[in-house]
């Protein structure tokens, strides 16, 4: 017992006493040491923290495969495996919530599995999160689905200008919104050409301007969304392709991407035809590049490091989540890619560097 003072100094030195005292119990049950030294005894059913978590850690490796080998998910039912490639670094995200269970479980085994998710992502997308090197590049382009509902084309236009490109390319164009967008960009890009609902603005005169046909059997005539030109550059000529895939869709079912998978093999097949050995594509091609069913576009031009490039998310503009806006090249290569403030649409603008492969064709081209 501890008697009473009049300034109460004695009581005051005693709860301070007991609030230590209290903070450092509490102190010793959070430290990592203390909850695997007071755990690695047996539990009750006779287990230790290494025979602890073995489904946990199954998890773990599970993660690690599928990062490392998406193409085992089969793509015949729901196009799974379409929708695990589509979105594949978010898989990372089950690392640390298998962490957090791994330590309320107490399981060492588990936390030690841990450590293979963890150097997959890390091989595939750590790279990305470093500054990519601006080095010297002979085109810039810029990448845009500027939405039917865009409420201010001119404004868009003018966001479009200030990244300085060389090509402008657009989707989802309106009849309503067309005069806008010519009218603002008429000055820097005095070339342009536009088939259906996309379009294609130059620096560079443009020749040999051509619909490119992509439509699925299943869409109704009238459905335009590929143009093909040729772009006169001081470099020579350049295949440029713009093209807008149809649309994804997600239900209990899976992944709804036949219409987009049927328009990539028409999209490839056009590629595939292509004379020119420079061709450019920039287009909403609705899904990233890791997604087995733009396979027909994307092994008909280069595939650049994708560890090297930034993730550049373009979708949706409020959130972005994925990179569905791409930037594509065959006898060039691609880099700097990454994502322009928000317009008026519901994507945010893809621009990226070009440089061209050097060749016989090098000498400047007269318009």
């Amino acid at each position: 017992m501890v008697e009473r003072t009049e300034d109460g100094s004695a009581a005051t030195r005693t709860m301070a006493a007991v609030a230590a005292s209290a903070s450092g119990r509490w102190h010793r049950k959070l430290s990592w040491r203390h909850l695997f030294r007071r755990h690695r005894g047996p539990d009750a059913d006779g287990r230790s923290s290494w025979a602890r978590g073995r489904v946990l850690a199954s998890l773990a490796v599970l993660t690690a495969a599928l990062l490392a080998f998406p193409s085992v998910v089969p793509n015949r039912v729901g196009r799974f495996g379409s929708l695990l490639e589509t979105f594949l670094p978010w898989l990372g995200l089950a690392v640390p919530l298998l962490l957090v269970l791994a330590l309320l479980r107490r399981s060492a085994t588990a936390l030690v599995a841990l450590v293979l998710p963890v150097a997959v992502w890390g091989q595939a997308f750590g790279g990305r999160f470093l500054p990519e090197g601006r080095g010297a590049h002979d085109l810039r382009v810029v990448q845009h689905n500027v939405s039917d509902v865009n409420t201010d084309p001119a404004g868009t236009a003018a966001a479009l200008i200030e990244a300085a490109p060389d090509l402008v390319a657009l989707e989802e164009l309106t009849a309503a919104a067309l005069p806008a967008y010519e009218k603002a960009l008429a000055a820097d890009y005095p070339h342009h050409a536009v088939e259906g609902t996309v379009g294609l603005w130059s620096r560079h005169p443009l020749a040999d301007v051509r619909r490119v046909d992509i439509r699925p059997a299943a869409i109704e005539e009238g459905w335009s969304r590929g143009i093909r030109s040729t772009a006169r550059t001081p470099w020579g000529d350049i295949a440029v392709y713009v093209a807008h895939l149809p649309s994804i869709r997600l239900g209990w079912s899976g992944l709804g991407s036949g219409l987009r998978d049927e328009s990539a093999g028409l999209l490839g097949a056009a590629l595939a035809a292509e004379e020119l050995d420079r061709v450019i594509l920039l287009g909403d091609l609705n899904s990233t590049l890791d997604d087995r069913g733009l396979d027909p576009v994307t092994s008909r031009m280069d595939r650049t490091d994708p560890t090297r490039q930034a993730f550049a998310f373009s979708w949706p503009a409020s959130f972005p989540v994925s990179r569905i806006d791409q930037v594509l090249a065959r006898s060039a290569t691609v880099s700097n890619v990454r994502t322009l403030p928000a317009t008026g649409s519901d994507h945010l603008p893809v621009t990226a560097d070009i440089r061209l492969e050097r060749g016989s064709d090098d000498s400047p081209t007269a318009p």
